[in-house]
């Protein structure tokens, strides 16, 4: 039996995977001084964008599954940075919404990730930045 002839450097996955690394890591490292990660600043700038915003509609937007957004919102509820309640008495829905704390962190996280923003425009090119964010949105539209 051969060995097919195929290489990681050839792999899409990988290659994305790859560069996803390396810019959480960039955008690690500016957000975390508010006391947040890359993927908690990204859900506190969704609900703020959208307060009320379901669970089920927060995790189709963030392309998650459900379980996944409920363990990603656990430390920032018990941190009341993230509060939640049901969306209406005849609902199961759950509505989220920044407390105060929340709006506060998110307000701080992103002075952060500006600058974290700034970094990637630089090294990578503010044109290219662009042009390689509306390919990535592209890739999640597919479905």
């Amino acid at each position: 039996m051969t060995t097919p002839d195929v290489s990681y450097l050839d792999c899409n996955c990988f290659a994305i995977r790859q560069a996803a690394r390396f810019v959480s890591q960039l955008y690690e490292r500016h957000v975390s001084q508010a006391g947040v990660t890359a993927a908690q600043f990204t859900l506190l700038a969704a609900i703020s964008k959208n307060p009320g915003v379901t669970m089920a509609e927060l995790a189709d937007a963030m392309v998650m599954d459900r379980t996944t957004l409920l363990r990603a919102l656990k430390p920032m509820q018990r941190d009341a940075l993230v509060s939640s309640a049901p969306q209406d008495a005849s609902s199961r829905a759950v509505a989220l919404y920044l407390s105060e704390a929340g709006k506060k962190t998110y307000m701080l996280a992103a002075a952060h990730w500006r600058e974290a923003q700034k970094e990637f425009e630089e090294r990578f090119g503010r044109e290219r930045a662009g042009e390689l964010r509306k390919s990535l949105f592209d890739v999640t539209s597919m479905s």
